[in-house]
């Protein structure tokens, strides 16, 4: 893996943020086309991802606060670092961030907040994907001790550097997994725009989607943080449960209009 792609005067281009950027811009752009096929300004529905693009990393930094509370009440130097600037935060905070800024925006330009999201899915779902490759790229993320043909092994001083991964240990690919199950939720939201649904119906089989794949790959991550509320499942997961439960109600509220 390659986590630092260019060096200059001290300084480095991370694999990651490329990574993200690529997987924004596509994203972006499958968003484009689809906003054309609905009828919707495309030009406004790029400068709402951009502002909700926004609103998703300051929410993704306050939830890996929230969650990581107690490392930063103990250390709150820790909080104005390099390293805490760099890291991604938390996607579900990210997402629910990014939605509340959005469905205001959407109320804004009299837009229809639930065909809007639908307009986004397919995008959001495909930027992910590449997202979890940036996440390869850079050693985090990275999966418990894997003794599968498949596992990856860390090797380059640089990753441990920027991520902490472990070097020398096989482990399982949690970030391939997660890139591979968004590229099928991406495949299946895209094809679902081939036919004419419900307001609201693609978006709702994303949440579903790729809450469901989270809540699987999970199982597979290393994690730090304590599990919240006992059951052996991270908070990632309860997101992902609550978000799956509020994909469904979505579904089945479009079904029945």
């Amino acid at each position: 893996m390659f986590p630092k792609l260019l060096h200059f005067d001290g300084y480095f281009l991370p694999a990651y943020g490329v990574l993200v950027a690529a997987g924004f811009f596509a994203g972006l752009w499958i968003t484009g086309k689809l906003a054309r096929r609905r009828g919707l300004d495309p030009e406004r529905i790029s400068n709402i991802a951009v502002m909700s693009a926004l609103a998703g990393l300051i929410g993704a930094k306050l939830l890996m606060f929230l969650v990581d509370f107690q490392y930063f009440w103990n250390n709150p130097g820790e909080i104005f670092t390099f390293g805490t600037l760099q890291a991604a935060g938390v996607f579900y905070g990210g997402l629910i961030g990014a939605i509340a800024v959005g469905w205001h925006l959407f109320r804004k330009y009299s837009l229809p907040p639930l065909a809007t999201l639908d307009v986004y899915a397919p995008g959001l779902a495909l930027g992910q994907g590449i997202g979890r490759l940036g996440c390869l790229a850079a050693g985090c993320c990275w999966g418990d001790r894997c003794e599968r043909p498949w596992a990856v092994r860390f090797t380059r001083q640089d990753a441990f550097e920027v991520s902490g991964v472990p070097l020398g240990v096989d482990l399982h690919p949690s970030q391939i997994y997660e890139a591979a199950a968004n590229f099928i939720v991406f495949f299946v939201t895209w094809k679902l725009w081939q036919r004419e649904r419900p307001g609201g119906m693609i978006f709702g089989i994303y949440l579903v989607l790729s809450s469901a794949a989270r809540l699987g790959t999970e199982f597979f991550r290393y994690h730090q943080q304590p599990n919240p509320f006992g059951l052996w499942l991270t908070s990632a997961q309860w997101m992902s449960i609550g978000l799956m439960l509020f994909g469904f109600w979505a579904i089945r509220q479009r079904r029945a209009e």
